[in-house]
């Protein structure tokens, strides 16, 4: 691996095994993520964003799911080939995560300080009482007042916003490599969500932290993200850096996601553009292009075989035939 590159995921495949047959989930997924860097992973709810993160870190349930293939290479070291022990100085330690929900994700019986002295103990190998002072200095940085008094709580006591500070001041406390954040905005309303992504930019820039951004927003993917992935039912079919989605946007899929973005800029429209159609059921779906059936420039070989990842200007890579037909042709 190159040294900046501190993640590298090749080829994953994660699938569960239902009653109807197997829904792959995640299926060739590849990423790299680099020092300092803040990657977006964008698309439809169902579209296996939040499967391929909880696979890097191997906390997939199984049964049902099973990581079927691929590697996760984390510090030198393929995650799949770790143990238990191994996994849990990295869970927490060297990875942390933002859960969608944080009153989900926060043990209700427990307060605050016993929550987050327990992760810092087990991780920084310190005292209690500097694990708690550790606990305060998180909840100061994250902007929780008189966090002195307020690490004693318990998180009902905390609104949803704070909750979510709360989180991502716990996630950061062992000063993490990468901060995976999965959808840490969704459950509040829209002041509160810029205070707490401008809050995650600002103190990933402060530590050094790779942050991996999972959202289906794409204002969230313009305003912090360097590097984008765009994953439709369990495949990433675009990827590039922020500018070059944006400016020019390849696969249809991502062209349709822009296009339904409301924009100030523009004359008003009438109607908002939509993508026609619903993201497809995969269980058990064939190899074609999974998007054929809602794509404006379909042909009939996106009905037989999925498309090879094509490499086009710059750092930009499209699966799409479009522009295999365009490479043979050229």
């Amino acid at each position: 691996m190159k040294k900046d590159i501190i993640l590298k995921v090749d080829n994953l495949r994660t699938y569960f095994n239902t009653d109807d047959g197997v829904v792959k989930a995640v299926d060739g997924v590849s990423f790299e993520l680099r020092k300092g860097e803040t990657l977006g992973i964008v698309g439809e709810s169902g579209s296996g964003k939040s499967v391929s993160n909880l696979s890097v870190m191997n906390l997939i349930p199984s049964p049902p799911g099973k990581i079927m293939g691929g590697t996760v290479i984390f510090d030198g070291r393929n995650v799949f080939d770790l143990t238990e022990e191994e996994l849990r100085n990295i869970r927490g330690g060297k990875i942390g995560m933002i859960f969608q929900d944080p009153m989900t994700s926060l043990n209700p019986f427990l307060k605050i300080s016993t929550q987050m002295v327990e992760t810092i103990v087990l991780h920084k190998k310190v005292s209690k009482e500097d694990a708690r002072k550790r606990a305060i200095e998180m909840l100061e940085m994250v902007g929780i007042p008189k966090a002195e008094k307020r690490v004693d709580d318990y998180p009902h006591q905390f609104s949803g916003g704070m909750r979510q500070r709360v989180m991502i001041a716990m996630a950061l406390s062992c000063d993490p490599e990468i901060l995976i954040a999965d959808e840490p905005t969704s459950a509040l309303d829209v002041t509160i969500q810029a205070q707490i992504l401008e809050l995650i930019q600002d103190l990933s820039k402060k530590l050094g932290t790779a942050v991996i951004m999972i959202t289906h927003d794409l204002g969230v993917v313009a305003g912090m993200c360097d590097n984008v992935n765009v994953m439709y039912a369990g495949k990433v079919v675009e990827k590039g850096t922020n500018d070059e989605i944006f400016a020019d946007p390849k696969h249809p899929y991502t062209r349709g996601l822009i296009k339904s973005v409301p924009r100030l800029d523009k004359p008003k429209q009438k109607k908002l553009y939509s993508i026609e159609g619903q993201p497809p059921n995969v269980i058990d779906l064939p190899e074609c292009c999974p998007f054929f059936p809602r794509c404006e420039h379909a042909m009939d070989k996106c009905k037989t075989s999925y498309p090879p990842a094509v490499k086009l200007e710059g750092s930009r890579e499209v699966s799409c035939w479009l522009y295999e037909e365009k490479t043979s042709g050229k």
